[in-house]
């Protein structure tokens, strides 16, 4: 597969902090429209989202909460749980370096065990990628997490942040080892804005792994849950001329996938998730897409390209960039409809 734009991202253009930070309210930050029907480009702050969307739109949220995923093992290895596999193993990622500048530590061996804080032990199984191991922890994850983890940070947020800065208004269920970002921006306000202008509100969970994607990786297997009441609003919005709006890539593969076991058709389902939506694969249950900018060469781009083409992301992104659009999970938000 070919990601459809390729650009350089400016060390300027990433977000180092989140927008309260800056002085702008979660709520407050830019917002671009693209149009592929109309061919058009127009630019305006989250705050204006409710005006974007129209009575009897379906917008699909996804509950999942982050997890403090990153436990150190020495000062220089620090390990990523990413994935919880539907045989108790979790797949994990070895990072090595001090603080947020790391890289993917190519050692280890099966069968080693790792000592981490509170004397837990983490035993490494097989390779599942060139840098992702199935691996088993002594004592419950989740848990373990919640009590010895901290957020994963890359290098471009120069300062650690407490857990609730990487949470968004719909987080319920934990599980997600990164932010599902796309509606980190969302408040009670707009929220209540939203449902007042006649736009329904309807949740799945997909727990996002690592997304630090590299070598042009396609995405691993993540857990998902479409409910019943979720699958019957998608159906009956779509029967009836309406459009359903999914507030980040996590729910367009949850839905995609859930369109895919119903025969086309979104059909209330959960499990386990390899699906990779591009343009080959197209979209059956998704008419707009609510998302952050995504680095050059991540598959998210592919995504994108199912809903529009490669002309209008390239003018996209060329305008955010022009614009001083910030990237990565703390930065601003971009609307994409066919």
């Amino acid at each position: 597969m070919t990601v459809p734009i390729a650009f350089d991202l400016a060390p300027a253009l990433e977000a180092h902090e989140p927008p309260e930070a800056r002085g702008t309210a979660r709520d407050g930050v830019p917002l671009m429209v693209s149009r592929q029907a109309a061919g058009e480009v127009s630019h305006h702050r989250f705050t204006d989202l409710p005006e974007l969307l129209l009575p009897g739109d379906l917008l699909v949220v996804n509950t999942s909460a982050t997890l403090p995923s990153a436990v150190p093992v020495t000062s220089e290895l620090t390990v990523h749980f990413s994935t919880a596999m539907p045989d108790g193993s979790w797949l994990v990622e070895l990072r090595f370096g001090n603080g947020a500048v790391t890289v993917p530590y190519r050692g280890g061996t099966e069968g080693d065990q790792l000592l981490l804080p509170g004397g837990a032990l983490l035993r490494l199984g097989a390779r599942f990628t060139g840098r992702l191991w199935r691996a088993r922890l002594s004592t419950a994850v989740i848990p373990y997490l919640i009590r010895h983890g901290r957020p994963i940070r890359y290098s471009y947020v120069r300062h650690g942040w407490p857990i609730e800065a990487y949470q968004t208004v719909f987080a319920t269920v934990p599980g997600s080892a990164e932010m599902p970002s796309a509606s980190r921006p969302f408040s009670p306000e707009i929220v209540t804005r939203l449902v007042s202008r006649g736009v329904t509100i309807a949740p799945v969970t997909l727990h996002t792994g690592v997304s630090s994607l590299e070598d042009d990786e396609d995405p691993y297997p993540e857990p998902f849950d479409v409910p019943p009441a979720t699958a019957r609003l998608v159906r009956l919005v779509r029967a009836h001329g309406g459009r359903v709006i999914a507030a980040g890539t996590t729910v367009v593969r949850a839905l995609e996938t859930a369109a895919i076991r119903g025969d086309g058709a979104v059909a209330a389902c959960s499990g386990w998730t390899s699906h990779v939506v591009t343009p080959q694969t197209g979209l059956r249950a998704v008419d707009g897409l609510l998302t952050g900018l995504h680095e050059p060469r991540s598959t998210h781009l592919l995504m994108l390209a199912a809903l529009a083409s490669e002309d209008m992301l390239a003018r996209s992104y060329a305008e955010a960039a022009q614009r001083g659009y910030r990237w990565h999970e703390f930065g601003d938000v971009h609307l994409l409809f066919p």
